[in-house]
């Protein structure tokens, strides 16, 4: 039985580990913190998952909240080029809903999971220094702790990687008693845009608590919409949210009216810079680790990329690890396993870029166009869970040009 070491207790830590461990390997689990510090603590992310990643959930039976969790059916935009002004704005639904799980949920009960089926998990946090030891008592170590001076060990990919810091600062909260719009009630994913000053997301969730919503807001750093870097405690944070939306994006306001944090733990403030690294790193001599999602790839969160991006990876590597069969786990390996995946994440990546960077004309052209034609609206909703369907139209002015007049002309 070939035994497999994996670092990390997140999305693509625990479902390749719970995956592998289905397939009959021996996985050991390195966690830094236990089921009730996770539950206990600050939320990490503000996860919004699609069909095709939960897809590979299911495959394994881990989708154990079906039941529970709240379905999103697509995503409506606002562009607004000035406070309280809608230029004009969209909405499509995808064809099966996508969800978001708090990780303080998710990765607790998967921890608990994989003990119950007889994983053997450590508690401990791991240094760079203490791998030199552990990875020989393995076939294969994978580094899924995408934070820490554990990631360190990988290079950054500077041919790959466009930027060197955050293209926005991050604030999100969880919260319990957000209204749904009277006009637009199905639970959607809902984006408001401002040029030049950032973006205000919302989606439903689930939380410790049951079904909750989380604001996630993007701000141009140093623009009108960072006001969250000294980290404000929940009340205070939603009190700021409140009063931006107010000023900004009031019909967002209007449903924040009886809205109050989760719990007390219930916001978190970061920034990320997007990221690409080398897939493994050299630790002793012929020993060697190999990462996986967010240590390799880094997605500033305005995508909805990363979880889904941690699913696909995780289905990806439990495919190459079956058929690599009794075959050792060589760098070389590591860097096709790697190239599979990336053939997937570099889509997400020019998604990103595309969110990030000021809109071209030919981008606006296609927002425009998507309040007008439905097909257009769908087709920008499915970048989202199908982030390659950019390449079909949206990347180059002259193929933008020729779809939507194509659309036009069919109206």
């Amino acid at each position: 039985m070939r035994k497999i070491l994996i670092i990390g207790a997140g999305q693509s830590g625990l479902q390749l580990a719970l995956c592998l461990q289905a397939e009959g390997y021996d996985v050991t689990v390195l966690s830094a913190r236990t089921p009730e510090e996770i539950r206990n603590g600050w939320p990490t992310s503000t996860q919004l998952m699609f069909w095709p990643a939960i897809d590979r959930e299911r495959e394994y039976k881990l989708n154990l909240w079906e039941d529970q969790v709240t379905p999103v059916l697509g995503v409506s935009a606002v562009v607004s080029p000035e406070p309280a002004v809608e230029a004009f704005s969209f909405y499509a639904k995808w064809d099966k809903p996508a969800n978001s799980i708090d990780q303080r949920v998710k990765m607790p009960a998967w921890l608990e999971l994989f003990e119950q089926r007889g994983g053997r998990i450590i508690y401990h946090s791991v240094m760079t220094s203490d791998l030199s030891g552990l990875v020989p008592l393995y076939d294969l170590t994978i580094v899924a702790a995408g934070k820490g001076e554990i990631v360190d060990l990988f290079d950054r990919d500077a041919a790959k990687s466009k930027y060197t810091r955050p293209g926005r600062n991050l604030s999100a909260i969880y919260l319990h008693g957000v209204a749904d719009p009277v006009d637009n009630p199905d639970p959607r994913l809902r984006a408001n845009f401002r040029p030049g000053d950032g973006e205000l997301f919302y989606m439903p969730a689930l939380g410790n608590s049951g079904p909750c919503g989380i604001y996630l807001l993007e701000a141009v750093p140093g623009g009108k919409f960072d006001l969250f870097s000294d980290r404000p405690v929940p009340a205070e944070h939603l009190r700021r949210l409140r009063a931006l939306a107010a000023e900004h994006f009031p019909w967002e306001a209007e449903l924040l009216a009886h809205a109050e944090p989760t719990d007390p733990r219930a916001s978190l403030v970061g920034a990320f810079t997007t990221t690409i690294r080398h897939p493994y790193a050299e630790v002793a001599p012929g020993s060697y680790v190999f990462g996986i999602a967010d240590v390799l790839v880094v997605n500033d969160p305005i995508s909805g990329q990363g979880a889904n991006n941690a699913s696909h990876a995780a289905g990806m590597y439990t495919k190459a690890i079956l058929e690599r069969g009794s075959g050792a786990f060589t760098p070389e390996w590591m860097q096709q396993t790697f190239d599979t995946y990336w053939a997937h994440a570099q889509n997400s990546i020019t998604l990103t870029e595309l969110f990030l960077e000021p809109l071209p004309q030919h981008g606006v052209d296609i927002l425009v166009a998507a309040s007008q034609y439905p097909e257009v609206a769908k087709r920008v909703a499915d970048w989202y869970p199908f982030p390659a369907t950019l390449h079909d139209f949206a990347l180059d002015p002259q193929q933008t040009a020729a779809y939507l007049q194509s659309v036009a002309a069919a109206h």
